[in-house]
Order: C-alpha cells, then structure tokens, then sequence
C-alpha cells in the first residue's frame, strides 16, 4: 500500500512548494493553488456557457438573457464558490474568514477568472477531457478537506469545538459545498439576471449529489487515520480490534499526515473517474454507431 501512495506523497511536496513569481513578493501560492484555480475558474465558464445553451433551447431565443457581459458578476459568483461556505462557517467557529486576512488568493482567482472569461473559447466536457481533469479534482479536493478545513476545528480554541468530531463532520459538509449552494440558489451562472431559486442539493434526489457527502467522508476519514480528535483514535483502536489488527495491550497507532492525505486522494480519485465515466457514457445511438464502424472495419 505504501508503494501504491509514495508516488502521490511525492507529488504533493512538489505541488505544494511556492512557485515563482509569488516567492519574488513573499507570497506562498503553489503549484496545486494554481491549478486548481485555473480548474475552478474554466469549469464555471463552462457551467455559464452550458446553462446559456440550455436557456436557448428551452425557449428558442435568448429572452430574457442578460446581454451585457458583467465581469463584476464573473468574479462575484467565483468569490463565492471559493468563499462562501467559509463565511458560513468561520463565524459559528469564532474565526474570520481567510479572505478578511489576506487578499492575495482572492486577488488569483480574480486575476485567473478574468484570464479564463478572455480566451477566445473553450471546450464543453467530454469525456477526454474530463477524465484526467478528474485525477487533479481528486488531487485538489483531498487537500482541501485533510489540509484545510480540519485544522479551523481541531486547532480552535474551544475545546468544545476542537474535541468534536460532529463539529469536525459538519464544517467539512458546510465549507466544501456552501459556496456551490449559495452560487446556485442565487443562480450566479444562469444567464438571466439573479433570481432566487432551489438550488439542486435541496432538489428530489439531490443528496446524493457525490459532492454533498464526499466531504465529510474524506475528512472523517482522515481524521480517522490520524487520530486528529479523541474520538477518533478511539474509533480506529475499535475498528481495527474488530479487524484482529489490534489489542488493549498495543493500541494501533496514527498513520502520518501525509500517508493518509495520500489515501484519500487515491479514493477522491477513483471516485471523480467513475463518476466521469458515468456521466459521459456513450449513448445508446453512439454505441451502435461504434460497434457498426467496428464491424465494417471487421469486414474490409
């Protein structure tokens, strides 16, 4: 298994060291910071460009359609996809929002939205495409849910809070999707001016949206590797007696930080690839269209 995780371990000391022209300022953004902002800031250009077509489609005419392009909006809906389910979180945690701190990550993503909204066009999702974009979302989202969001609980200055694992689970669930659910209730990527609508996690069979749920289970897993809380040690020392890989005598120790970010960057990766696949599986007609040109091939 270690085998299996070095390579990924190995990445993430390369992804994550500061890159020039940021050290020149002083300014710590990474490798991974950049690209997954660059991911981010396409993919919602993207979505915008989708529910446009959408929008043609259902009525046969851009009526209705905001025509005067608002970058002002652009950055807005960004901001909030990056942020808001921080805002929602940091007060009930007592803490201020990383954005109040420093405006250099907001500035990035500002800088790269404008950069993505400027080129002349870009693709829609295909499979091709999104499938090794897949390994960087589960690359990405890993470190946001073993790096980023556990320390505002378990270093928090409440012990109420820093020994909780529900108050661990819930901030994962609020921060990694808080900004989607705010962006779409307030449809910031339809093409139509703002309006108030349901947004899809709260739509017939929205919570089992992959997103929704893989927050709290990753970093509940982590959490679980690591011994990040009381309560988890004493879940693992459990588990793993009840798996005859432990005893009262010798309880069963933490795995290491970056091992068990590792892990779960592994299962956040398979599980985007096979949603990938599922979502842009090829019809019926296209099906039959392949195994037809194979079948000619066949015969020639």
């Amino acid at each position: 298994m270690s085998a299996l995780l070095s390579p990924l371990v190995t990445a993430y000391s390369y992804a994550l060291e500061p890159i020039a022209p940021f050290t020149w300022f002083g300014v710590g953004i990474s490798t991974l910071d950049v690209m997954a902002a660059a991911r981010l800031c396409l993919a919602l250009r993207q979505m915008r460009e989708a529910l446009y077509r959408e929008h043609i489609r259902k009525h046969g005419s851009p009526v209705g359609v905001e025509h005067d392009k608002s970058f002002v909006r652009d950055i807005a809906t960004t901001l909030t996809v990056v942020y808001g389910g921080e805002a929602m979180t940091g007060p009930m945690l007592g803490l201020p929002p990383s954005f109040m701190v420093s405006g250099v990550v907001p500035l990035m993503y500002a800088a790269m939205q404008w950069g993505a909204d400027a080129l002349p066009a870009v693709p829609a999702p295909f499979r091709e495409l999104e499938m090794p974009l897949s390994i960087l979302d589960g690359f990405s989202r890993a470190f946001l849910l073993c790096n980023l969001i556990p320390p505002t609980v378990t270093a928090n200055a409440r012990a109420a809070l820093s020994t909780s694992a529900w108050t661990l689970l819930l901030t994962s669930f609020i921060t990694a999707n808080g900004g989607f659910f705010l962006t779409n209730m307030f449809s910031f990527l339809n093409p139509t001016p703002l309006a108030l609508q349901t947004p899809p996690e709260l739509r017939a069979y929205g919570w089992t949206t992959m997103d929704l749920w893989c927050a709290p289970l990753v970093t509940g897993l982590y959490a679980l590797m690591t011994h990040a809380q009381p309560f988890w040690a004493d879940a693992h020392g459990i588990l793993a007696g009840l798996l005859g890989a432990g005893s009262a005598e010798k309880p069963v120790a933490a795995v290491d930080a970056e091992t068990a970010r590792a892990a779960c960057a592994l299962l956040l990766m398979v599980m985007f690839s096979v949603r990938t696949a599922k979502n842009f599986a090829p019809t019926k007609a296209e099906a039959k269209a392949v195994d037809k040109a194979k079948t000619g091939f066949k015969t020639q």
